[in-house]
């Protein structure tokens, strides 16, 4: 039946009779059961039946259907749960000993009702039976104080039930609490008794139909939304002949189309001949002048990108040609955000706005990083949660004593923050432009207590929408991040490769090498006014900017140099009250704070949190800009502007400076490098300093001989202020020469360059971009500055702390593990793999959060969040010696997350088998068997399986691309879909696999038998051609059989078939 109420079609079922269920699958598929022992498929499309499943027992009177399953009420009181795919039994549950009567599904709940026999019959059951999906048994009934009838989930705010009786009484009450008779209530039928109860879709409307046939609505609005999506219904217009309107002829504007005219052949009045009409089609506006200057031609077709200067298929109406006068700011160019938004004023340059990865069918295998990266370097995935900090570790990574010595940090604890950052800077070390993703990185930071006290863990919501105040957050987990690194380091002992060049130890006792390069050693005194002082040593890793007190009081405002505030930050005086010994009682004091000695690394947290600390930033670099002008000779007016050869003389050699243009001047109050000397008197002296000063004040090396130091600025951390996307953190970071031979940029190459670092969008940068600060949209939030000529005072050479032992046997976290479960056998010392070695990888996976989808107007789905996946099970599997085949790792992941999903029919991982209290699975932590890994990709095996570039990134490795051999592109055709595993199985080894459920060490050992079959049929590569003859065959067949291997009666399970004869003995 249409939304109008007219009938499309009927349809009459043959073989059934006394239907009771509808089920709509999809938008044309319907799914109809009754008291039968089988169940319909029907095409609403074709209007024919599809498909016939059997049902074993008789009498299917109510379905469901969420993601998971198809849920099958029977009159026997048995609710069975039925795949998706095959419509097969899952699970079952037998609810009620007499009949059932109703049952609803909402999320990893199922809630029924029915009857139970009794001696006089059946009789209403007032408990509710209610299961738990996830563990797939029951759990505490619920005692309701009706007879319940029907039952319904009302998911608002919470997972709300409605019992409704036959006679009436509805009570709500929530699935796992206790119902209270206060929340009773009455409908009033028209006939004695309720027939039918459902909600509406968006839970806002209630409907009951009783024994009369009158149907009762109930709302929590006058105007309630039905659907999600809901639109007036379209009923047909009255006939209006009998009621004709009196029509007035003197009108020139009235419609005759009032009057209904019947069809004729005559030729009607309305129909003027040629010669009284022309057609004038309307004059097509002239091409946009951006799209004709962009524009690249291919034949005779022009390619140009979107310059978003008009809204999409609207022409606006002008009534003058001269009135031509628009906002500048929609001529900006599409923003990385993505291209469904509309031009607005928008003053953030294209390339610090916010990026977002699109996703499409495929994922992540057609976006095009390299668009956003053109350089070496690696880029970090934002789609992660709390992927803010994605700037901060790009700033510590090129920090290269911190990126040494965090990579040879190696400890036992399972959530170590500078363990995982060491795994992350070696992917970031052998990515070569590929975008990396910290996901385990962030995994163990969300489980640190401090983190969430601190406040640095952010809900999705609050990322997504950014509520959260991105400066204010990235300070505080600078200083986070630094105390935690320093507290890691504290736990172990010094590296050999930390010694100095003399061999004394890079650091004391009880201290880390993360506080020998931040710390900064003070004296902090306490004066009271009765004269009595008190001194206490402490220490530091970074310095908050205190700016002068009144800064802001009038507009003219006073001219501070950096240096000065810095000096103030740093040197600190305040009253406070304290306690006062002497006086034994909190007293006013002055409280100073001197230096002792100076960090290599210079922190510095900004606290531009509010309009005034912005104000006092805008004013200094308009100060900093006029002097710079007069200090090359000019006067600066507000319209003024200078030719190129003008500044080319003002930048002479007498000037120390150079600039291009006036616009390198604007916004810059930050100066490049900082002199700071420590006085006889306990004092510090800071000033700014220019690359002439050498000359001044003699080389840098000679200068620290006497306590002078100076430092260059090697980063610094941006708020970007966007309304759009709320705001994002990007850093510019200074790359040294080190970093740029690495990654082979080109030979011998000595030179340092800034580079804007924006998520995976990398870009280089002129130095002046980096000290720029335009206080409408970008803001300072962190300062990194080095001690000049750092490096080389270390010795920076990397030691991979990695070593055999992790694949030796290890015990199971699991406490019911017994040997008879064991399914791998450790390696021996005789079996270490070698270079070059083949090891069968698999992996499987559950979900941590669904995945985040919207539809569009045209009704496609766009991917807004992908679904957060965690490795569950990793499998390695020998590839070559006299146990080829038998698994080495099989490891089961503990996971102290929660999994909304199992994915048991793909992984094979049920509920239970990665909690350590009741699983008899070998149960590691993620950490060990990262390990593992990790040695084997350093040691240079080559990894053998079929959809490898997934498993790795779920796992958050990075995989030389020669060392691996993934099996769904070698059985692959240019431009033609990829083959799964169980059809490349069938089809060249003759075996059956993942039958009922996917097992990775069956999967790894099928993987290592195709590339056998690869090797062979290709001769060991040598054969291209006759290798592609065979590939059109398989495309062939698999096309013929819709990809979809048959299943012959007889036919043996490769369980039972010889793949290996190794595997027999284990």
């Amino acid at each position: 039946m249409a939304r109008g109420g007219l009938i499309i079609f009927d349809y009459l079922l043959d073989e059934s009779e006394d239907m009771h269920s509808l089920l709509l699958t999809d938008s044309s598929t319907l799914l109809v059961g009754g008291l039968q022992n089988h169940i319909l498929e029907i095409d609403l499309n074709t209007v024919q039946e599809t498909q016939k499943y059997a049902v074993e027992t008789p009498g299917v009177t109510i379905m469901r259907q969420t993601n998971r399953f198809f849920f099958c009420g029977h009159t026997s009181g048995k609710i069975s749960l039925r795949d998706l795919r095959t419509f097969k039994v899952e699970h079952e549950f037998d609810a009620f000993s007499g009949s059932l009567s109703d049952f609803d599904v909402h999320g990893n709940l199922l809630a029924t009702c029915g009857f139970s026999s009794r001696l006089t019959g059946l009789a209403c059951d007032r408990f509710l039976k209610v299961y738990d999906l996830r563990m797939m048994r029951a759990i505490t009934p619920l005692q309701v104080h009706v007879d319940p009838a029907f039952l319904r989930f009302i998911p608002t705010y919470t997972s709300r039930l409605a019992i409704i009786s036959q006679s009436g009484q509805c009570q709500f009450c929530e699935p796992t609490g206790l119902a209270n008779p206060a929340d009773i209530f009455h409908v009033n039928p028209v006939g004695p008794l309720l027939m039918t109860f459902d909600v509406s879709a968006s839970k806002q409307a209630l409907a009951f139909g009783d024994s009369e046939g009158c149907v009762h609505l109930w709302t929590d609005s006058p105007e309630p939304s039905f659907n999600p999506y809901s639109r007036e219904t379209e009923f047909a217009l009255p006939c209006l002949v009998d009621s004709l309107p009196p029509l007035d002829w003197s009108q020139d504007l009235l419609p005759l189309s009032l009057i209904p005219v019947p069809l004729t052949t005559d030729t009607l009045l309305s129909d003027w001949p040629a010669a009284n009409s022309a057609p004038a089609p309307r004059r097509a506006p002239p091409v946009d002048a951006e799209i004709l200057r962009t524009m690249k031609k291919v034949g005779f077709i022009g390619y140009a990108p979107n310059p978003r200067t008009r809204l999409r298929n609207q022409i606006p109406y002008r009534l003058k040609e001269s009135d031509s006068e628009f906002d500048s700011f929609s001529q900006v160019t599409e923003s990385p955000v993505g291209r469904e938004e509309e031009p607005h004023r928008h003053m953030v340059s294209k390339k610090y706005r916010k990026v977002t990865i699109k996703y499409s069918k495929l994922g992540l295998e057609d976006f095009d990083f390299k668009h956003y990266n053109k350089t070496l370097f690696a880029g970090l995935e934002p789609h992660i949660p709390n992927a803010y900090c994605n700037c901060m570790i790009q700033v510590l990574y090129f920090l290269e004593p911190v990126r040494c010595l965090i990579q040879n940090h190696l400890c036992q604890k399972e959530f170590c923050l500078a363990c995982e950052l060491g795994f992350l800077f070696h992917m970031l070390d052998l990515s070569r432009g590929d975008p990396c993703q910290g996901s385990n990185f962030l995994r163990a930071f969300r489980t640190i207590p401090e983190a969430s006290a601190l406040g640095l863990i952010l809900a999705d919501s609050d990322e997504a929408s950014g509520k959260g105040n991105l400066a204010r957050l990235i300070q505080r987990w600078n200083r986070f991040i630094l105390t935690q690194l320093h507290q890691d380091m504290q736990e172990l002992e010094v590296p050999q490769a930390y010694r100095g060049a003399g061999g004394s130890s890079f650091c004391s006792s009880g201290d880390s090498v993360i506080g020998q390069l931040f710390s900064c050693e003070m004296e902090n005194c306490s004066l009271c006014r009765c004269g009595s002082e008190t001194v206490r040593a402490s220490s530091t890793l970074l310095f908050t900017l205190s700016y002068p007190e009144g800064s802001n009081s009038d507009k003219t405002g006073k001219n501070y140099d950096f240096a000065q505030v810095l000096k103030r930050s740093i040197c600190l005086e305040q009253n406070t009250q304290a306690w006062c010994d002497n006086c034994e009682k909190y007293q006013p004091t002055i409280q100073t704070r001197n230096i002792r000695h100076l960090p290599d690394i210079l922190v510095i947290n900004c606290e531009v949190n509010s309009s005034k600390e912005a104000d006092f930033w805008r004013m200094q670099a308009e100060f900093a800009f006029k002097m710079a002008i007069k200090k090359y000779g000019g006067e600066i007016s507000k319209n003024k502007e200078f030719a190129l050869a003008d500044w080319k003389e003002l930048g002479s050699p007498e000037g120390m400076l150079m600039c291009s243009s006036i616009e390198e001047l604007k916004n810059v109050w930050l100066p490049f490098s900082i002199r700071m000397k420590m006085t006889k008197n306990k004092g510090l002296d800071v000033c700014n300093w220019t690359d002439g000063d050498d000359m001044q004040w003699g080389p840098a090396r000679a200068e620290e001989e006497r306590g002078v130091y100076v430092y260059d600025l090697m980063a610094t951390v941006v708020h970007i202020l966007d309304s759009r996307t709320g705001g994002s953190l990007v850093a510019h970071i200074r790359v040294g020469e080190t970093y740029h031979q690495r990654k082979e940029v080109s030979e011998g190459v000595t030179h340092q360059q800034w580079y804007l670092f924006n998520d995976f969008l990398i870009e280089p940068i002129d130095k002046h971009e980096a000290v720029q600060f335009d206080m409408n949209w970008k803001v300072p939030a962190i300062l990194y500055y080095i001690k000049r000529n750092l490096n080389s005072k270390y010795n920076l050479n990397i030691k991979n702390p990695i070593e055999a032992s992790v694949l030796m046997a290890e015990a199971s976290l699991a406490r019911k593990q017994r040997k008879t479960h064991t399914t791998f056998i450790p390696l021996m010392l005789n079996e270490m793999p070698q270079v070059g070695d083949l090891v069968g990888l698999d992996a499987e996976f559950v979900t941590l959060n669904e995945e985040e989808a919207e539809l569009r107007s045209d009704g496609t789905k766009s991917t807004i969040k992908p679904s957060q996946m965690s490795v569950a099970r990793i499998t390695c599997v020998r590839g070559q010696g006299p146990n080829e085949g038998i698994p080495f790792i099989d490891d089961y992941i503990s996971t102290q997350e929660q999994v909304v999903d199992y994915l048991t029919q793909y992984s094979g991982i049920k509920p239970g088998d990665l909690d350590a209290k009741i699983s008899s699975k070998h149960l590691t932590t993620l950490k060990s068997t990262y390990l593992k890994l990790r040695f084997l990709i350093d040691i240079g095996v080559k990894f053998v399986g079929h959809g490898l570039q997934k498993d790795f990134r779920v796992i958050n490795l990075m995989v030389p691309k020669d060392q691996v051999l993934d099996t769904v592109y070698l059985f692959h055709m240019p431009r033609k879909r990829m083959i799964s595993l169980r059809f490349l199985a069938w089809y060249f080894l003759d075996l059956k696999i993942q039958g009922e459920t996917h097992d990775s060490i069956e999967d790894a050992r099928t993987a290592l038998q195709l590339y056998r079959k690869y090797l062979e049929l290709s001769k060991n590569g040598t054969e291209p051609e006759s290798f592609h003859k065979v590939l059109k065959g398989l495309y062939e067949k698999g096309r013929k059989l819709d990809w979809k291997v048959p299943e012959p009666e007889g036919q043996t399970s490769p369980k039972n078939a010889a793949v290996f004869p190794s595997v027999l003995a284990l």
